[in-house]
């Protein structure tokens, strides 16, 4: 049976490769990066110890480094078990959900109309491209100009112009043999029953061309370079190549990026895709003209496991983020979900590298807030919770957001962090400190000071807060600005000195959470180095770290631990002191990344009460700041005691 391309490409896009390679070997946990889609195991094509079978999601592909065993997903079926092409390709659609296609002359006919219809589409692009370069495109190459795009980027893109025509383009392709049943059906003119002669749909526009996953073109989007135009931006209507809801713009340069990048960023529009790319992000995609669809999520998941939604930071952007995420919810899994990065109000990310070049968008990525995170701040942002009612609503209402989760295991973890956010804002520990609730929801100290340990109450001031000066001064609110965190960094210098810890604590390695860019950087190219077979050793680790451009910021890891005499983290301590000091940093790093998470969510939420003027809100959510930092405070006294990782250690 022939099967039209269409239809494997569509059955090999909707079944992860790891999803069929993974039930005939056992992954290494090691080696394997989920996120990444990138997979390692022992080969099932020839007897070996270590794993040199390499799975790659992006790519749709396998590759054996040993006995260069290679292919995709029929052919590893094909291969490995003996089956027809056919056979193999009926297993893959049954794994996909796909109907197998009948075979008859009329859908192979459209089949070659629609190879036929992807050439009309070429010359349309080109001509675009002329055009945009012929002496009717001077006032789209100024605004392409004053957008800063340059001449190699707009070649990449492919950018064009459509001139102030009803039939130059019409023209043109009947001109190449074009016929006209082939421009109507891929959408390049308006065309039907009321309309006596056709016309070309996109007429003085500055040209975008939309491209399928192999980068042929199926679609265009136009923008308006008349004011008085009905539509500022307009996009193909939907044809035999073209699904808006299921395409997203950029997305095979982006994935072919996205290896390097370790990420996909999802933006709103095309001009911040190409400004983003032209600064260096080439790892950017966006939706066409409209909200995410989870068609569209699907494809930002076949390339990793967590693509970064970045919004404008208005109220539409953070509405955009919320129903991002509630469509998101039914489909995340272990290894599949979204984080959230917004924008500085009234900055696009184009305005953004124009004003601050790439390390500002940089730093708004390094800030992306995980799903769960942003789930919290919109269910309890500007709340009043002073009375058991309001309390009960909203954890109602997150046992049913979290509810929606399709996947048990995920649902059950979301549920308790829940759980515990709320026992947190709600001051779990207040009864512990000598505290009461005073009518009114606002909670009084044993000493009758509001706002606990004895200090003054913040207080509401036409409408903004004061907050007292011995809070304003705490590591709570502080910003930690550019400074590397001790112990975060002493546990990741030890690790790195010492592969064994590595071994031993393999999966807590692969999931530590690490606020500095510097170590998230660090901690990556460990990873990679030991994805790609970097023996397990220190010196092969570091060299791997210089080849990435990471000497200084290891160097700078090193020294800082060396300054705190934090000396088991170091290369020449012996491993039983390793080991025992490592032990009793990490459950202090667990407790303080907790205490992180929970005083990032209540500064959010108390700097929307604070600029919506909400007393109640802001003196409740005070309250809480107070007693995370009396936690706080615990977790760096205990951290001073623990022998061998507290800067009072003098043990060599």
């Amino acid at each position: 049976m022939r099967f039209p391309p269409s239809f494997l490409d569509e059955v090999r896009d909707r079944v992860p490769i790891s999803a069929l390679v993974g039930t005939r070997v056992t992954w290494d946990k090691r080696k394997t990066n989920v996120q990444r889609g990138d997979y390692w195991a022992c080969c099932p094509f020839h007897g070996e110890k270590s794993p040199s079978f390499h799975c790659e999601d992006r790519k749709g592909r396998y590759h054996c480094f040993g006995c260069g065993a290679s292919g995709d997903h029929f052919k590893f079926l094909t291969e490995l078990d003996g089956m027809s092409f056919p056979e193999a390709v009926e297993r893959v659609a049954e794994m996909a959900g796909v109907a197998l296609p009948v075979r008859d002359a009329q859908a192979e006919r459209r089949e070659q109309e629609r190879a036929t219809l992807t050439d009309v589409m070429e010359l349309a692009a080109k001509f675009f491209q002329e055009r945009l370069h012929a002496s009717d495109g001077a006032k789209a190459r100024a605004y392409l100009r004053d957008r800063g795009l340059s001449s190699a980027t707009q070649q990449t893109f492919r950018l064009g112009y459509a001139p102030d025509s009803r039939n130059a383009l019409k023209e043109f392709l009947a001109s190449k043999g074009v016929a006209r049943d082939q421009i109507e059906a891929v959408g390049l003119v308006v065309h039907g029953p009321d309309i006596a002669v056709s016309y070309d749909r996109f007429r003085d526009r500055v040209m975008f061309p939309i491209e399928d996953s192999r980068g042929r073109v199926i679609a265009f989007g136009g923008r308006a370079l008349s004011s008085d135009a009905p539509a500022k931006y307009l996009n193909s209507n939907d044809t035999e190549l073209f699904h808006k809801g299921s395409v997203l713009y950029n997305f095979a340069r982006a994935r072919r990026a996205q290896q390097k990048a370790g990420t996909v960023i999802a933006v709103e529009g095309y001009m911040d895709t190409i400004a983003l790319a032209q600064a260096g992000f080439e790892h950017v995609v966006a939706p066409l003209g409209t909200a995410l669809t989870d068609n569209q999520l699907e494809l930002l998941w076949r390339m990793t496991g967590e693509p970064i939604l970045c919004f404008d930071g208005d109220q539409a952007g953070l509405k955009a983020a919320w129903r991002a995420a509630d469509m998101a919810l039914p489909f995340i899994e272990a290894g599949k979900t979204l984080r959230f990065a917004l924008l500085p109000e009234g900055q696009d990310p184009d305005d953004l590298v124009k004003d601050g070049g790439p390390e500002a968008f940089r730093a708004v990525l390094d800030q992306a807030r995980p799903l769960a995170e942003l789930l919290w701040q919109r269910e309890t942002s500007g709340g009043v919770f002073d009375t058991p009612e309001r309390r009960a609503e909203l954890e109602k209402n997150l046992r049913e957001l979290t509810g929606r989760i399709r996947d048990e295991s995920l649902r059950r973890h979301y549920q308790q962090d829940m759980r515990d956010r709320v026992q947190s804002f709600f001051g779990r520990e207040r009864s512990q400190q000598g505290g009461r609730f005073q009518q009114g929801g606002r909670f009084q100290n044993a000493r009758g000071f509001p706002g606990g340990r004895g200090g003054k109450t913040g207080q509401i001031v036409a409408g903004r807060l004061a907050v007292s000066e011995s809070l304003t001064r705490s590591a709570l609110v502080r910003s930690s600005g550019g400074t590397l965190p001790l112990r975060e960094t002493a546990m990741l210098v030890a690790m790195i000195n010492h592969p064994e810890l590595i071994d031993e604590h393999f999966e807590e390695f692969a999931e530590m959470d690490l606020p500095h860019p510097e170590l998230r950087k660090l901690h990556g190219a460990v990873l990679d180095a030991l994805a790609h077979g970097v023996e397990h050793a220190r010196k092969p680790l570091i060299d791997a770290l210089s080849q990435d451009g990471l000497e200084e910021a290891w160097l700078r890891a090193v020294a800082l631990v060396r300054k705190a005499r934090m000396w088991p983290a170091l290369e020449d301590a012996a491993i039983e002191d390793v080991r025992e000091a490592f032990s009793q940093a990490a459950a202090l790093q667990t407790r303080a990344r907790e205490l992180r998470r929970q005083r990032t969510s209540v500064q959010a939420a108390l700097a929307e009460a604070v600029e919506r003027g909400e007393e109640q809100a802001c003196e409740h959510l005070l309250n809480v700041l107070n007693t995370l930092s009396v936690d706080i405070a615990n977790v760096e006294q205990l951290e001073a005691l623990v022998d061998g990782f507290g800067v009072s250690s003098g043990r060599g």
